[in-house]
């Protein structure tokens, strides 16, 4: 009987176990994984660091769609028929990311049902973070959307405990990630500081305070 997977973050040694086949790779911080239009063959899992995704219009207009962590899938596209890429992925800090291939992928999530559990689940959340996203993006201020992106990437809200340091993560990307203008997020991070919501020298610190941010209305 294959071991129980208790969290993603077992994935790595659960996959060893049963024969999986996948290669390891290393990205340096804000390198490329794949880009918007490349063939889809192949999905990845993020080991250590983080990966920022990215969608440029016909116009040239670029917006951020997710910010990924250690412990998440993306590029699953390809196991639905995705031909190619719809989004451009980019390591956030020096990274490990495993890919895996369609078949292989395939193959394995047919094997092994407790496997299968767990990817399903994973999308499910990732679906569930999509839509409230866009609830986000229609309804909120920047302010607030900048608020609920921080302490998402903080992991507030979501199973186990908060980080108490966040990945090191540009003001031209928040506010991509947001749809407002840097110079924006520069007047709310200040203001966040100075009502002692975050902090940052060096690493960025994200506390629980902020929530009162995205609550009140």
């Amino acid at each position: 009987m294959p071991p129980r997977i208790k969290s993603p973050l077992d994935l790595q040694a659960f996959l060893a176990k049963v024969g999986f086949a996948g290669t390891a790779l290393e990205f340096r911080n804000a390198q490329t994984v794949f880009s918007q239009g490349d063939p889809a063959r192949a999905l990845f899992y993020i080991q250590k660091g983080g990966a920022k995704l990215s969608v440029l219009s016909g116009h040239g207009k670029e917006a951020v769609i997710a910010i990924l962590e250690t412990g998440t899938f993306f590029g699953e596209g390809c196991l639905a028929g995705q031909r190619v890429r719809m989004a451009t992925a980019s390591a956030i800090g020096p990274s490990t990311m495993l890919r895996i291939g369609q078949k292989e992928m395939t193959r394995v999530l047919h094997s092994q049902h407790e496997f299968s559990d767990l990817f399903i689940r994973h999308m499910l959340l990732r679906n569930i973070r999509v839509e409230a996203d866009l609830v986000d993006q229609l309804f909120n201020s920047s302010e607030k959307r900048l608020a609920r992106a921080l302490l998402l990437i903080a992991h507030y809200g979501n199973h186990g405990k908060p980080k108490s340091d966040i990945p090191k993560i540009s003001q031209e990307t928040l506010a991509e990630m947001i749809g407002t203008t840097r110079a924006r997020v520069s007047f709310f991070m200040n203001r966040f500081r100075k009502l002692g919501f975050i902090n940052y020298n060096g690493v960025l610190q994200v506390h629980p305070s902020l929530l009162g941010i995205v609550l009140h209305e």
